[in-house]
């Protein structure tokens, strides 16, 4: 009985997750679901559609959690449900007040994501690996640093190397942040990371996750969001503001294999950023050696420093 009613529930989605050429959907806000193409130059494709009320996907996601037996409550609780649909298809969902799109979800919002189902046997060719040939090269970053500041910056932004943009109150790290978004390939799907919303996000296939410091009243935490992200499928991700509550797990974060990771952080230069991203971390992760983090830190991170005197606001350094 439960599967009937969770295969009709499933109904409105179905011609958008179980043809063989989707890898994923997603869906951001009501009204609205992207769908991720197999071997497509623009992988992501939005369609419109009025059956996918917000009341609908907080229905869903009820009935998936209680089929499968996994504890939801957005207000009090756990807000995801993980679960693997009929045909295999992997269900990733999140509802509440920790999840926005826009202003609209100021009491809370939903998103989801379901895979593509069991695509069978698939060999080594099919990954470019070949007895006797040489390994692809897959999203080669340029290993030439340029001496000019501005080029070292969009060499970095172009590579989707990770950048961590660095000043003190009222330098206008976030504006500079919003800034760079726009040079980022509107397509892209973007997953933001903040304690309150503050960065603004052009790209329209974006998801605004949120962990109050005072007003969290649920079980959702840092350790919980790195999983929900790289589930998630970003195409970038914003970390906001390093504090001693996530920079352990935005540092873990970095290094999921995602390009285009941007936080910010509070520091006088970019050597103290560093170190102060390394304190951080070792607030919560004691078990680091700080100098090695900090030259881990320095070989994948690029810094951008701001400075401020009075009402002049300008970039110091680049690394």
């Amino acid at each position: 009985m439960s599967n009937i009613v969770l295969e009709s529930l499933l109904k409105p989605l179905e011609e958008f997750y179980r043809p063989s050429f989707v890898e994923e959907i997603a869906i951001n806000h009501e009204g609205e679901v992207w769908m991720r193409l197999h071997g497509a130059k623009i992988p992501w494709v939005a369609y419109n559609s009025k059956k996918l009320s917000k009341q609908y996907l907080v229905d869903l996601i009820h009935t998936v959690a209680n089929i499968y037996e996994r504890p939801f409550d957005p207000i009090h609780g756990m807000p995801v449900v993980y679960a693997t649909l009929p045909g295999s298809h992997r269900f990733t969902a999140i509802a509440g007040p920790n999840v926005q799109y826009d202003d609209r979800d100021i009491t809370g919002g939903v998103a989801l994501n379901i895979r593509g189902g069991d695509i069978g046997d698939v060999p080594f060719e099919n990954y470019h690996l070949k007895k006797g040939s040489p390994l692809l090269k897959v999203k080669p970053r340029n290993k030439k640093k340029p001496d000019d500041p501005y080029e070292k910056l969009m060499q970095a932004i172009n590579d989707g190397s990770p950048i961590l943009i660095s000043g003190a109150t009222s330098t206008g790290k976030t504006t500079f942040l919003n800034h760079m978004l726009t040079l980022i390939d509107q397509n892209s799907r973007v997953i933001t990371v903040e304690d309150a919303r503050e960065v603004t996000v052009p790209q329209k296939n974006r998801v605004h996750f949120i962990l109050s410091r005072t007003e969290q009243t649920n079980e959702f935490n840092y350790a919980r969001l790195l999983d929900l992200v790289v589930r998630m499928t970003p195409d970038v991700i914003i970390g906001g503001e390093i504090s001693t509550d996530n920079a352990s797990v935005l540092w873990e974060m970095m290094g999921t294999g995602h390009d285009h990771f941007y936080t910010t952080i509070h520091a006088e230069s970019a050597e103290a950023a560093y170190a102060a991203f390394a304190d951080r971390i070792l607030h919560t992760q004691p078990a680091y050696k700080r100098e090695e983090l900090i030259q881990e830190m320095q070989k994948k991170l690029h810094v951008v420093q701001l400075s401020r005197d009075g009402a002049l606001r300008a970039v110091t350094e680049v690394v």
